[in-house]
């Protein structure tokens, strides 16, 4: 309730009035009447003042008496639909990272009446908690408590071009809002590439000159697709900290190498950040002379960077296997968990070639490692595509798994007996559902127009792969320049790669970054910038959480935590679970509240 001035007979009327949504529009109706105002000042010194403590103290006392004698007659309208307020924490974050001001600041000096911020916000929270196309995104701006009504969908698109051109100084703003706050550290960062399919018939074309030189390069293109889809496909290289927070991402086209990524966004990602020296740990496809020469050169300039790298045993030359089946020098450690407790496995049983069961095994660490010189072959002229020999010193570190042997063993088996299958009933199988097994199978060919094995053919297993692939089951290298690194840290730093993996899945599942929906160059990069930002969000809001719950959950219960306006400025909350409560004592918040006027739901989302 509140005091409202409007003019009766050319003088100012007072009466208190009370704000309720229509159709999503804020309206007031007068709640009662209080009189004019210059008869009122003969009365009172501050009459405005004097029935707006009183409008305060009657908020109080009447709500519940008014509320349920409205009750009765109450009907379902638009007032009535649900707001989400659980998005308040993901609000609170992204102010925290200076975007809101960020696009504010763009706002000013660009002739455009839509607001840049309001629209990107609305994009980051609805790809977290309600994903789907832009026109879905703007149909659905409702569910949020907050109003998204000053734009229209079309502003949307046009938004989109000017997203795209902001990439690197979002980066820089999030790093630099972030870095000291979250204790971010960037002596090791995390590198990996996955990519993106898009359901079309067609690779995007490049541009090109009159001479025929490529000017840009067309985005979706056929490439090597993670689930071996046909369809046109992205990648996406993604740079992560060792606090499992993205600091930069670069998209390049499907057709392309990943292994000529990592310098770009290296080298791009520590100018555009003013980061220092730092180890790129990546996976062995990205184990290439160029990237190992061009990040850590002869081991002797200290302003380069270091790398840790996974190495191929089976792929590697026979000087490097030799070493690795050499049992000589191998040292045996028992693995521990974070609470020094041993970690322990499953180890499968066979007798006379029957599988029995399993047995539970202490995890073993069997390792051993060397200096050596390592001989690349380093592009030095990329047009010519020139190469010259370097020596450069490299740290070399095997180890053996009997839980990763296992696992190996088991894998193939699959592909075997597979194999086995493709051999006798070659008419069920076509290069893609042939994947992996095919490897195994001697003469097999695949028709280029169907993709379905050839006719005709002499098929037969490759029992020389087989027993060559044996001898080197739960032996797994990795290589670095840190050179005075111990095995067991090499390993651990390694071992963090995983969870850029685990990132990509957040972003194909819980934000759900495909299908993509947008077609241009510029809208496509932004799409993903949106995802980018939400997936760094809820990254920090995991952080904050402690790591106590999965993103998931956390996910599904800002999504639940809703409220309804059920009378007067009378909302309702709807649930509460225990990572509301937590993330109502991060912000500050009493989430435990049943009902809530409108006004203190206002000072929750806009809060100075």
């Amino acid at each position: 309730m509140f005091v409202k001035k409007s003019i009766s007979n050319g003088r100012v009327f007072l009466v208190y009035a009370q704000g309720y949504r229509k159709n999503g529009k804020v309206r007031h109706k007068t709640i009662e009447k209080i009189g004019y105002l210059d008869e009122l000042e003969k009365e009172y010194e501050d009459p405005i003042a004097h029935f707006k403590a009183l409008a305060k103290e009657k908020s109080k006392e009447d709500i519940t008496e008014f509320t349920i004698k409205n009750l009765k007659t109450k009907v379902i309208d638009d007032s009535s639909k649900s707001k989400n307020l659980g998005y308040v924490a993901l609000r609170e974050i992204y102010k925290e990272l200076g975007l809101e001001q960020f696009f504010n600041d763009k706002n000013k000096n660009l002739k455009i009446e839509y607001d840049l911020n309001k629209i990107f916000a609305l994009l980051v929270y609805s790809r977290i908690m309600y994903p789907g196309s832009k026109k879905e995104t703007y149909e659905g701006r409702e569910k949020f408590f907050e109003n998204f009504d000053n734009f229209e969908l079309q502003d949307v698109y046009r938004s989109l071009d000017y997203f795209n051109q902001y990439k690197e100084e979002i980066e820089a703003l999030l790093w630099n809002n972030t870095k000291d706050t979250y204790n971010r550290k960037t002596d090791n960062l995390y590198y990996d590439c996955t990519n993106y399919y898009f359901e079309i018939n067609y690779n995007d074309t490049d541009l090109v000159d009159e001479e025929g030189n490529i000017i840009e390069k067309g985005y979706r293109k056929r490439g090597p697709e993670k689930n071996h889809r046909p369809d046109p496909i992205i990648e996406m290289g993604l740079l992560m900290d060792s606090t499992n927070i993205p600091i930069s991402f670069d998209l390049f086209p499907g057709n392309e190498s990943e292994k000529l990524s990592l310098l770009p966004i290296t080298r791009k990602t520590k100018l555009n950040c003013n980061l220092g020296r730092t180890v790129i740990v990546a996976d062995r496809g990205l184990n290439t002379s160029d990237n190992i020469y061009f990040l850590a050169g002869n081991n002797h300039k200290s302003s380069l960077d270091g790398y840790i790298y996974g190495q191929s045993v089976r792929g590697a030359d026979e000087n490097f296997k030799k070493w690795v089946l050499d049992q000589s020098g191998y040292i045996e450690e028992l693995v521990t968990d974070e609470n020094g407790s041993p970690e322990t496995f499953r180890q499968m049983i066979f007798e006379d070639g029957i599988f029995k069961g399993y047995e539970k095994k202490n995890v073993i660490f069997k390792h051993k490692s060397r200096t050596y010189p390592k001989e690349l072959n380093v592009t030095i002229d990329k047009n010519s595509k020139k190469k010259r020999k370097v020596i450069t010193d490299q740290k070399q570190m095997v180890y053996y798994s009997q839980k990763y042997a296992d696992k190996q063993k088991r894998d193939r088996n699959l592909m075997i007996e597979r194999a086995k299958d493709l051999i006798a009933n070659p008419q069920k199988y076509n290069r893609v559902t042939a994947s992996g097994s095919a490897a195994y199978i001697n003469n097999i060919k695949f028709d280029k127009t169907t993709g379905a094995v050839a006719d005709g053919l002499n098929l037969s297993l490759k029992l020389d792969k087989i027993e060559e692939e044996e001898k080197y089951d739960g032996y797994y290298s990795i290589v670095t320049s840190e050179l005075k690194m111990t095995d067991q840290e090499l390993r651990n730093r390694y071992r963090g790669l995983a969870k850029i993996e685990e990132t990509f899945k957040i972003t194909k599942s819980e934000l759900n970054a495909r299908p993509v929906l947008v077609w241009t160059k510029e809208h496509i990069e932004s799409h993903f910038l949106t995802c980018f930002v939400a997936l760094v969000i809820t990254r920090l809001l995991e952080i904050k959480l402690n790591k106590k719950y999965s993103i998931h959950k956390i996910i599904d219960s800002i999504k639940k935590y809703n409220s309804i306006t059920i009378e007067h400025d009378l909302c309702i909350q709807n649930y509460n679970d225990q990572i509301i409560n937590d993330l109502g004592n991060i912000l500050g918040i009493d989430f435990s509240r049943k009902y809530l006027t409108l006004s203190e739901i206002k000072k929750i989302f806009f809060k100075k």
